[in-house]
């Protein structure tokens, strides 16, 4: 039997691009791929397109706009698909139009970076969904987070972009980095941050997010198995909860950090590491996402309606 030869490095950086660059099953539009496909193609333009769309839950009274409990059920749904249905449903005019505060889509960063991803890979841009957490947000500490990062061909490089970042953030967080090209040490991947702590470089009481005060190394470890799980095209809720996550302040044993520092150094490296990512996301139970997971702000299993 012949002995099957492994692809040539730039064939499997193009398989990489070519994965990246088209929808998957969060990131589909379907019945609304027309309308993504009249967007412009220019990264800050789609940016601000984006930021006519979807408000923050937590930031709207900075827009002037108190969000009734009635819809702060906006804020968990997952598709970009059924996130596009109810800003057409608040506001039928064509997605280039921004609509007043009152008429976005209430949401969190998983909706700016699930939509800004999806708008991208419908052009044909790679683009991932990348987990990790935000300098900027409540220093000292370090926020829990989702943005976009695309291949910026013309610099042959990740770019990492988050486009929740409009003025009234900027303004608010006094910001002076470029959301469209945010430094690393501003958003620190998952993988960078898990490293740092394990190497006690970071103090991992510093990350976490302010919803409950809920810190630590058990929560660097819960959004390694999600930034696995966005590696693959699966960009879930950043409170969904399947898997090998460890629950709320759970000490990890050797084997759990062992586990750990893999999926560090393969999230850390995804460009080199996609496939054993993906083998891992779908036969390795630990990681793969199921259909239906557990929501931890609503305190219930929840199917995720693929």
């Amino acid at each position: 039997m012949k002995q099957q030869r492994a692809k040539p490095r730039e064939d499997r950086k193009q398989d990489m691009l070519d994965f990246y660059a088209q929808p998957g099953a969060m990131t589909r539009a379907d019945r609304h791929a027309p309308a993504l496909a009249k967007l412009p193609g220019d990264v800050g333009a789609l940016a601000e397109t984006l930021q006519g769309l979807a408000i923050h839950q937590y930031m709207a009274d900075a827009y002037g706009f108190k969000v009734p409990e009635a819809r702060k059920a906006e804020s968990h749904i997952r598709h970009a698909e059924k996130i596009l249905d109810q800003i057409i449903a608040l506001d039928d005019r064509p997605l280039s139009v921004a609509r007043p505060p009152e008429k976005r889509v209430v949401g969190v960063c998983h909706h700016f970076a699930l939509l800004m991803t999806a708008m991208l890979r419908a052009k044909g841009i790679p683009a991932r969904y990348r987990c990790g957490f935000g300098a900027s947000f409540n220093p000292p500490y370090f926020e829990d987070h989702v943005l976009c990062e695309y291949w910026n061909a013309a610099d042959s490089r990740w770019v990492q972009v988050d486009a929740q970042l409009d003025a009234v953030w900027r303004g608010g967080l006094k910001i002076k980095f470029d959301p469209l090209d945010v430094p690393r040490d501003q958003f620190l991947q998952t993988a960078d941050a898990w490293t740092l702590c394990r190497a006690g470089k970071a103090d991992a009481a510093k990350f976490g997010i302010f919803v409950g005060d809920l810190r630590g190394l058990w929560f660097i470890a819960a959004s390694l198995i999600r930034d696995v799980a966005a590696l693959c095209k699966m960009e879930m809720l950043p409170w969904d909860c399947w898997g090998n996550m460890p629950h709320s302040g759970q000490e990890l044993d050797a084997g759990q950090l062992a586990f750990f520092d893999r999926l560090a150094a393969l999230t850390a490296e995804p460009d080199d590491s996609l496939g054993e990512l993906r083998a891992l996301s779908e036969k390795d139970e630990r990681v793969h996402v199921p259909t239906t997971v557990f929501n931890a702000l609503l305190m219930r299993p929840d199917s995720i309606d693929l």
